[in-house]
């Protein structure tokens, strides 16, 4: 059983509540059997997608269920379902299956009818983003093997480019889009770009940089000020510029694995490594300067932590807490 809870930001209360049947989940994932995505909302709604692949659309109001997909029954990556959902222009697009068996798909954000399907490699554990290129809005993926751009209106591939993860690595980390730039990391072989153009009836990846060294393991970059901040995959926060590829500094401490989540708040970032300790920092050029570190849970910490405001919300493996930042 799979519940989806809605809670009062200001006090925790329970506001409603959505039950389903879902697959259990097996194996190594089961030390960490809760959901791995984010919802999304949009128009009155909350679209969530559970371990098991189930895709789920409810009346953010009431909790009711609007619509419910389970395109591949029992289907999932290793580590079970680990991407988010996206909502663009009355549309929820998501990448379902699993291993070598898996599509991107959309639909009608108000009925659940199909729009269109995409089959060309099965599901990693990043989320698709929305780039805008030569006036054609893209989905662009990490999927299992590969990174690739498909039109948001029909799902027609326009490019496509190799990413084979390496040892014991998988592609977890969200593109980033820059304008016409995608940068792709998390594949354990350090950190790509490339430029998206306009060729003849369809579009190109063309490469723009390679650093092999620096990379992220299980989180996402973020891009701020032309330079990107992450946790490398030896479990170092670093910086590096984001036009050139080129390493601007990596801190020596070593932050508990290649598990966190990279926040922008603003004035400074948020770090959030598995080990449950928050960091916030001023991101600089050449180096970076560390305001505060809070043990924020008991146990380790895999969800993504959301701010609102001067307060963020923080999930372990036991208990959610919301914390205020002064």
């Amino acid at each position: 059983m799979r519940v989806t809870l809605c809670l009062n930001a200001a006090d925790g209360k329970e506001l409603w509540r959505d039950k389903y049947a879902a697959q259990a989940v097996t194996g190594a994932a089961a030390r960490h059997p809760g959901p791995r995505s984010s919802p999304a909302a949009a128009d009155g709604k909350v679209v969530t997608l559970g371990v098991g692949g189930i895709l789920s659309c409810l009346d953010a109001a009431t909790g009711k269920v609007v619509w419910r997909k389970d395109e591949f029954s029992k289907a999932v990556p290793q580590f079970f379902t680990g991407m988010s959902p996206i909502l663009v222009d009355g549309v929820c697009i998501a990448h379902l299956g699993g291993k070598d068996n898996g599509a991107i798909l959309a639909f009608d954000l108000a009925t659940g009818n199909p729009k269109w399907k995409w089959t060309g490699d099965g599901p990693a554990y990043a989320s698709p983003v929305l780039a805008t290129v030569d006036g054609t809005k893209q989905i662009v993926v990490q999927t299992e093997k590969n990174v690739v751009g498909v039109a948001a209106a029909d799902g027609k591939l326009l490019w496509q480019v190799a990413s084979q993860p390496q040892g014991r690595f998988y592609n977890a980390a969200t593109p980033i889009v820059d304008g016409q730039t995608v940068i792709y990391t998390g594949q354990g072989k350090g950190t790509k770009a490339v430029k998206i153009e306009k060729q003849g009836d369809g579009f190109a990846a063309k490469e723009l940089w390679s650093n092999a060294d620096l990379g992220t393991g299980f989180n996402t970059p973020v891009l701020k000020d032309g330079m990107l901040f992450g946790l490398s995959d030896k479990g170092n926060l670093f910086g590096m510029n984001a036009k050139t590829g080129q390493a601007a500094w990596t801190d020596p401490t070593r932050r508990g694995g290649n598990f966190a989540a990279i926040l922008d708040a603003g004035s400074c970032l948020l770090a959030l490594p598995s080990n449950s300790e928050l960091i916030a920092f001023k991101p600089g050029d050449k180096q970076y300067e560390e305001l505060a570190r809070i043990k924020v849970a008991d146990t380790p910490t895999y969800a993504h932590p959301v701010i609102a405001g001067n307060r963020i919300f923080v999930r372990d493996q036991d208990a959610l807490a919301l914390w205020m930042i002064e």
